[in-house]
């Protein structure tokens, strides 16, 4: 077949078919970058184009309440800074993992109310500058441009409130989370229908909305159901009368969840996260008609050349058959794979996965 641009390739695979090979799409953690560079990956050349895998272009807006970022603390070993949804979180700077939230803003629904005031849809949340820019060049190129919406219980829980409080919240007062659910996405929503109607059109909307952890769930797929499923059907119908594809980010164990996905219309399901009790081959066999999988490659094997070059063996001609599948960890690629490491999976991925 035809080498195909990374659209063309991603289009095919959305549509359950063959394309010429597994398009590849992963996140390097920013350490990952930072330890390539000094193996020797040009300074100013993006990973992408360094590995010639896909090119998946992100657009990014601002829902927040935009509270002030200011820094409380710095250390040569971390920064402790406030963020625009009114977080207080600690960061480390040679080391990556998630941030170490210390206070929110947001506490009830009274200081809900007051941030929601300041949540208002206005141009200036849009960074016209940038897609000016870059997106003829992205089209020309042949990419995938990627809506990234911003909205749900995880960046609620994570970024906004609190993992304890909203919680609760849920069985307390669900009704608050339900209006905070909405309110992130109804502001997106009208933003990204200004960007559409300049002309800067998307092929996917993407979100991230982790709902498991290791061997369970956040709550129950009831509550899933009555609270969060309605929100994210709101977003699948938006997109799909765009003619755009939607792509789920959710972590952790949602095998019960995955159902309830495939009802309301979601495309696509990232990250298969096997640490957590996924098992990506049997998600394909019962789900790979339904859904297209994207992920799912063990992220504790990649230190070791060996271990995830056999797994990648294993496991990818399964995920390749008949199409709906997309190459990457089932999380993210960590600081403790080289350069080298890296190059040799690639090749060992477009070798496995050409059609």
């Amino acid at each position: 077949m035809v080498k195909l641009t990374s659209k063309e390739r991603m289009l095919r695979v959305f549509e359950h078919k063959n394309p010429d090979r597994i398009p590849v799409y992963d996140c390097p953690w920013p350490t990952t970058i930072e330890r390539w560079r000094k193996e020797g990956m040009p300074e100013n050349t993006w990973y992408a184009d360094y590995f010639d895998i896909d090119q998946i272009i992100p657009i990014d807006l601002d829902n927040s309440p935009q509270y002030p970022e200011k820094i409380i603390e710095e250390t040569s070993e971390y920064k402790i800074t406030t963020s625009k949804w009114g977080a207080t979180f600690k960061k480390w700077k040679h080391a990556e993992s998630t941030p170490e939230f210390m206070d929110f803003k947001i506490k009830d629904p009274d200081s809900w109310k007051e941030a929601k005031a300041r949540m208002v849809p206005s141009e200036d949340r849009i960074d016209w500058n940038y897609l000016k820019a870059n997106y003829k060049t992205w089209r020309e190129q042949g990419a995938w441009i990627q809506a990234n919406l911003w909205f749900g219980f995880d960046v609620t829980h994570s970024w906004t409130v609190g993992t304890e409080r909203l919680l609760m919240a849920l069985i307390e007062d669900p009704q608050w989370c339900v209006d905070m659910f909405n309110h992130f996405l109804d502001v997106e929503l009208v933003l990204y229908d200004k960007l559409w109607e300049k002309g800067y059109e998307f092929d996917s909307a993407f979100w991230w909305d982790d709902l498991g952890y290791k061997g369970n769930q956040f709550f129950s797929v009831n509550t899933y159901r009555e609270l969060l499923k309605p929100v994210h059907k709101r977003a699948v119908e938006w997109a799909h009368a765009k003619g755009v594809k939607t792509h789920l980010h959710s972590c952790g164990d949602v095998n019960p969840f995955i159902p309830e996905f495939i009802n309301i219309g979601i495309d696509a399901l990232n990250p298969l996260e096997v640490k957590a009790g996924m098992n990506p081959v049997e998600v394909k066999k019962k789900y790979g008609k339904q859904l297209v999988l994207h992920g799912g490659i063990n992220a504790v094997l990649w230190d070791d050349i060996e271990k995830i070059e056999a797994e990648i063996k294993r496991v990818l001609p399964a995920l390749k058959e008949s199409g709906g599948y997309i190459f990457s960890t089932d999380h993210s690629v960590p600081s403790n794979v080289s350069l080298k490491d890296f190059k040799r999976i690639i090749e060992l991925v477009k070798d496995i996965g050409t059609y």
